[in-house]
């Protein structure tokens, strides 16, 4: 099995189909270290994309997966986590 790679892009893109933006946020700007509720994005919208994120990579994420990690480089880096385990396992 190959080595799947979470990206910003790939986060990017799920945020924006699953919630949209807040008009004022421009995602291309420098977000990574922006906390999501600063971003426009609260819980509703975050499960939401979680819910996507699950479905597209196979993954099953932790409840608090947004709470732990509040920014997109810190989500990022989660779900990378989450996918080497998934390959190793």
């Amino acid at each position: 099995m190959s080595e799947q790679e979470f990206t910003i892009a790939d986060l990017k893109r799920i945020l924006l189909e699953g919630a949209g933006a807040d008009e004022g946020v421009d995602l291309d700007g420098e977000i990574l270290d922006t906390d999501f509720e600063e971003l426009g994005y609260e819980s509703l919208a975050l499960l939401e994309t979680g819910g996507r994120i699950e479905r597209e990579y196979g993954i099953s994420l932790d409840d608090d997966i947004f709470t732990e990690h509040r920014t997109p480089r810190a989500l990022v880096a989660a779900i990378n986590g989450y996918l080497k385990d998934l390959v190793a396992s």
